[in-house]
């Protein structure tokens, strides 16, 4: 049998745990980044300086505690979801770019936010001002707005299928399924 007319790998109980999986995390790390946009808008336009200090610090906490390991739980399920069902994932374009934004905003989360975060809380504890509201504003507001938009092509699934996607469409409709 050829692999690539193959069935795919998760069974229907595990393709269905993994998928709620997928949904909870992401789920999550849009809801965590809504809560950082809170913090971070209050921390850039409040006058008072407790409020800024217990912003930036739980906006550390978020940071330091949960944004990765849901960052990394919604890329690996999504990982195993893509590779163990008919979606594939480098046969659907929507599937590609949810991928690649999935990426890049994991990366994102530990190379710019995080360090943001962590210069804002060491500016405001040494009894500075917030150094830059951009620090807390600018990485909440781009995750956001690629977690709407994955969100929105989760559901909508538009572009069709890759080239290679059509490769493997054609041989399997050319191949003859064996029972």
């Amino acid at each position: 049998m050829n692999t690539t007319t193959s069935k795919p790998k998760l069974g229907r109980s595990a393709r269905r745990a993994v998928l709620v999986v997928h949904v909870i995390a992401s789920a999550s790390w849009l809801g965590l980044t809504l809560g950082l946009l809170a913090l971070g808008t209050t921390a850039a336009t409040t006058g008072s300086a407790v409020s800024v200090e217990a912003s930036v610090r739980t906006m550390k906490l978020f940071a330091d505690w949960l944004l990765l390991p849901v960052a990394f739980l919604t890329l690996l399920s999504g990982l195993v979801l893509s590779l163990g069902t008919a979606w594939g994932l480098a046969r659907h374009r929507w599937v590609v770019t949810k991928f690649w934004l999935t990426l890049a905003t994991t990366a994102a989360t530990a190379f710019a936010l995080r360090p943001g975060v962590n210069t804002a809380v060491t500016a405001v504890a040494a009894g500075g001002p917030l150094p830059d509201a951009g620090d807390v504003l600018f990485g909440p507001l781009v995750s956001l707005s690629a977690y709407v938009f994955m969100t929105v092509i989760s559901v909508l699934k538009p572009w069709g299928p890759t080239r290679r996607g059509r490769r493997l469409r054609a041989l399997a409709r050319k191949s003859p399924q064996s029972a």
